[in-house]
């Protein structure tokens, strides 16, 4: 009875269970990227971009291998099994007293076990991997940090291209709303006999290349927004929506153009370094090879020899050894005395490449401060140009309204505002593009930023 009862809990538990299961397996949604500022986006990708998480695993399998190395120092054990039939045995000649006898050394079967335990205490190899662990970390840690950076520049670009399309649609359908309302005017003056038909068909003109330009930025937002995707691992099939906030993106321009670039900052500098340190720890290493290597061992072995193979492991011969061992490199050629050569050698390599290094990041910082400095000229150009063109307009439409100005002056007046709000924004893009410029450059730009 209580087995029955036993066997009826476990049948209706079961399912419960495996609710239970199914629902602790199931994978948390990632974030759905919804009215997101540029920071939330920064941080999506720092988080689900491909190259961003290979980063991170190339760090986790740097940490293995460095432990792989580091395993030497541990005591290494080994187990080993053999058995030997031994179809012609060996046979020796004994003579005494003038007679001589054959002997048959050996038995027909042999078996042994052996347990083996090898410990290392001086090794020019493990010496050199204890030393540059904390390099190889350094190195995979800024690795990732590189690729960090790149991400937030590109995501950061990207961000601000989508906002600048906006605000052209703004602008276009602002432009769009005005073409309407002249072309509605020019109809009416031209049914009445006001104008002729001219002005009428330049205001259908005029809209019909505006609703093109709507057009093209629209479907250019399509591919913005999937490229925007694409940087910061968001699926293509998930929708992306973000805060757009021009006044916001006004107050990031302004940098202070007297900073002076800091080789240290770069995270490719610092690479280098890195690589130096490492190559050193090489060129030690090759000097270490002269350094014997001392090594203890301690092996036990159980030892079966019979004539009969069924009785071979009926009776056991054990036996057990410890010992050191000292190996001394006396002469090998003249290969270490190469390597040392060929190592020191790559060391003035790197020294080179830091020295190159520093060039190109001067030369960089100065291209990326100097367009920083024309689009802030640029920029401040446009907004004048947006303000004095507005002026115009609405004094050329009020006179176009008196009849005083002809159709065209209205519409030169209003492609050159829709013109100058145009350049306006693409300048406005350009120096918040060439400010991430100087940042990176000067490398101001961390991932904790």
């Amino acid at each position: 009875m209580n087995l029955q009862k036993s066997k009826l809990a476990l049948l209706f538990s079961l399912p419960v269970l495996l609710y239970a299961t199914a629902f602790a397996q199931t994978p948390v949604p990632d974030k759905v990227l919804q009215n997101a500022s540029l920071q939330e986006v920064i941080d999506y990708a720092l988080n689900h971009k491909p190259g961003v998480k290979q980063s991170l695993i190339d760090e986790e399998i740097g940490e293995r291998d460095i432990k792989s190395a580091l395993s030497g120092w541990f005591p290494q054990i080994t187990g080993n099994a053999n058995f030997n039939d031994n179809l012609k045995q060996a046979v020796n000649a004994l003579t005494t007293n003038g007679q001589t006898q054959y002997i048959t050394f050996g038995s027909k079967y042999t078996s042994s076990f052996t347990l083996q335990a090898d410990q290392q205490f001086l090794n020019a190899g493990l010496i050199q991997a204890s030393k540059a662990a904390k390099f190889y970390r350094q190195q995979y840690k800024q690795n990732t940090e590189n690729t960090k950076i790149t991400t937030i520049v590109n995501v950061s670009k990207g961000f601000y291209d989508i906002l600048t399309s906006k605000e052209q649609l703004n602008i276009i359908n602002e432009n769009i709303a005005r073409l309407e309302k002249q072309l509605k005017d020019a109809k009416s003056q031209y049914e009445v006999g006001l104008v002729d038909k001219t002005d009428y068909q330049r205001a259908q003109i005029s809209l019909s290349n505006s609703k093109a330009d709507k057009k093209r930025t629209e479907e250019l937002m399509k591919y913005k927004y999937a490229y925007l995707q694409e940087l910061i691992g968001y699926g293509n099939d998930r929708q992306l929506s973000l805060n757009f906030n021009a006044s916001s993106m006004e107050k990031e321009i302004l940098l202070d153009t007297t900073q002076q670039a800091t080789y240290e900052n770069r995270v490719e500098y610092r690479l280098l370094q890195t690589q130096k340190q490492l190559q050193q720890l090489n060129t030690s290493y090759n000097k270490w090879t002269y350094l014997p290597t001392v090594s203890g061992f301690l092996n036990y072995n159980w030892n079966y020899l019979n004539n009969s193979f069924s009785d071979l492991y009926d009776q056991n011969f054990p036996s057990s050894i410890f010992g050191l061992k000292l190996s001394i490199p006396i002469f090998l050629g003249t290969k270490r005395t190469q390597e040392i050569r060929k190592s020191e050698l790559m060391e003035r390599r790197i020294d080179l490449d830091l020295l190159q290094a520093k060039n190109q990041i001067n030369t960089q910082y100065q291209q990326a401060m100097a367009t920083y400095k024309a689009n802030l000229n640029d920029w401040k150009t446009a907004a004048a140009n947006v303000e004095i063109s507005r002026q115009v307009y609405n004094t050329i439409k009020l006179q176009y309204d008196e009849g005083i100005k002809a159709y065209l002056d209205l519409m030169t007046s209003e492609t050159d505002l829709r013109t100058a709000q145009l350049n306006y924004l693409n300048s406005l893009y350009s120096l918040l593009s060439s400010k991430l410029d100087v940042q990176q450059a000067l490398g101001t730009i961390t991932v904790n930023q």
